[in-house]
């Protein structure tokens, strides 16, 4: 195999690849990358059995005789990032590969490329469609509040759900619960609700490059995949019982509080900032149109924070971790925020957005 390669494109690829690409695993042959040239362009492949990745080099790409090689994921990413040359050229034989660029060069032992796992290929029919931007919002307004410590397997993930004409992505921790949804361009019918791994959602935003492609999902009974104009990208579905997060959304409050995202979020920040890092919680209480923001510490004294906000309801008040809340906000759609709660012991329901609901359990405090 002989490529020649732009160093940056070939770098960027790297660096998706090293994002899937396992550290430590007992099965060595996954911490290699499989660089695959054909006539038009210079694809890399990579996997850690439960996240799988093909990225597609094809402009500034020159393949001057095709072929596969499998090597070192993170050494070759490493010695292409460092290297001050515009073109790389990639020589390989029989059991060594070359990178090479100006007067720098790397050779690499290479692996036995029929021990390399096989990463299945994008089925188009049945996928359905969504601009990348909706899709990596989706993302990012939901992967934060799943589960990060052991326990409920199945709040590892982030359950996604098509329905009609619209892409439903929901989170959840047992703390805090997000909900958004955004409209597909050409729906496809999923008979059940599946369960995408954390890992696998943050990889396919890693891989858009414009938020105004149309990318496509595809399910099948194991797995998801996702497809950009440069790469593939799959993951294994987490197998295991959501919970019922419908029944978690308040339906009928008795406070309701209307206020500007940014300051709000500012105000609760200021706040934080007194409280201690292992009982994070701050007070907010609400009447005659004026929110209290209060937060105290025995070891660092205690703050005070107000202003202004449409408020509807009798005086009230209910606590929360400031981080939690604050990870949603930032999310928020249109710059306004609605908050709305019955008990100081009750779930707070954000609406941060037409289609976007977080929801935050309650912390109980001192008074």
């Amino acid at each position: 195999m002989k490529v020649l390669c732009d160093r940056e494109k070939l770098r960027e690829g790297l660096a998706v690849l090293n994002t899937v690409v396992p550290t430590k695993t007992t099965k060595a042959v996954l911490s290699n990358v499989c660089l695959v040239a054909t006539e038009e362009a210079l694809e890399l492949v990579g996997t850690d059995l439960d996240v799988a990745v093909r990225y597609r080099i094809s402009d500034d790409v020159k393949v001057e005789e095709p072929g596969t090689v499998v090597v070192p994921a993170r050494v070759t990413f490493d010695f292409v990032r460092d290297l001050s040359g515009e073109t790389v050229v990639l020589d390989a034989g029989e059991s060594r590969c070359v990178l090479r660029a100006g007067e720098d060069a790397c050779e690499l032992v290479m692996a036995d490329a029929d021990e390399f796992p096989v990463v299945a290929r994008f089925e188009e029919s049945g996928s359905c469609s969504i601009q990348a931007g909706s899709f990596t919002a989706l993302v990012g307004r939901t992967v934060f509040a799943a589960a990060r410590e052991q326990g409920r397997y199945a709040m590892h993930g982030v359950l996604t759900e098509v329905e009609e004409h619209s892409l439903r992505m929901v989170a959840t921790d047992g703390r805090r619960l997000a909900v958004a949804s955004a409209p597909l361009e050409a729906p496809q019918a999923l008979d059940r609700p599946v369960i995408v791994p954390t890992k696998g959602m943050q990889l396919f935003c890693r891989v858009v490059r414009d938020p105004l492609d149309q990318v496509r999902l595809a399910f099948s009974e194991s797995q998801v995949g996702f497809k950009t104009p440069q790469a593939e990208v799959f993951a294994r579905l987490i197998d295991g019982e959501f919970p019922r997060y419908s029944a978690v959304i308040p339906r009928d409050s008795t406070h309701r509080v209307e206020a500007d995202a940014e300051l709000f979020a500012r105000k609760l920040r200021l706040v934080a900032n007194l409280t201690g890092e292992e009982a994070r919680a701050v007070r907010l209480s609400f009447q005659d149109g004026q929110m209290e923001v209060f937060g105290q510490s025995a070891g660092r004294g205690e703050a005070h924070a107000h202003m202004a906000v449409d408020y509807r309801g009798e005086v009230a008040e209910i606590a929360f971790n400031p981080d939690y809340v604050l990870e949603g906000v930032k999310n928020c759609e249109g710059g306004r925020l609605l908050l709305e709660f019955n008990e100081r012991t009750s779930p707070g329901k954000f609406q941060l957005g037409e289609n976007y609901v977080y929801v935050v359990m309650p912390i109980t405090i001192d008074a």
